[in-house]
């Protein structure tokens, strides 16, 4: 339910029925880009530590940011789509990062305020030592 509400509100940020203010740009497309990998990977590896999440989607948020440093004809092309800007972006931009950050601290606090101590615990897998410490 959070993933698909996160989805829309990403959405709804790109367009012309953005209810956030105009002043913010397009940044909390990029908050909620990064939180809904964020959910995704909490919902494939419910067992994972909210650390592995965070840093897990963080990774995956600098590749993306990174690769669009890369100007290929082809991936423009991709680029050039609805579902290709939404998934790889365009231009490389520190702030995007910083706003993948904020996205992945919601995730956060998304995780602690739904899960507590005892269901955190019941989630841990004990075939993922490393990323089952302290969710």
């Amino acid at each position: 339910m959070v993933a698909l509400a996160t989805i829309a509100l990403g959405l709804t940020s790109r367009t012309g029925f953005n209810l956030f203010p105009q002043a913010l740009g397009k940044y909390p497309g990029d908050v909620f880009w990064a939180l809904l990998f964020f959910l995704i990977l909490a919902i494939v590896r419910p067992a994972w530590s909210t650390r592995a999440l965070a840093i897990l989607t963080f990774g995956i948020s600098c590749a993306d940011e990174i690769s669009q440093l890369y100007q290929a004809p082809w991936i423009n092309a991709i680029r050039a789509t609805a579902p290709g800007h939404i998934v790889l972006g365009s231009a490389f931009s520190w702030l995007d990062i910083l706003a993948y950050v904020v996205g992945i601290g919601f995730g956060i606090c998304i995780d602690w305020l739904l899960f507590s101590t005892s269901h955190k615990a019941a989630r841990r897998s004990e075939n993922a030592p490393f990323l089952s410490q302290h969710r």
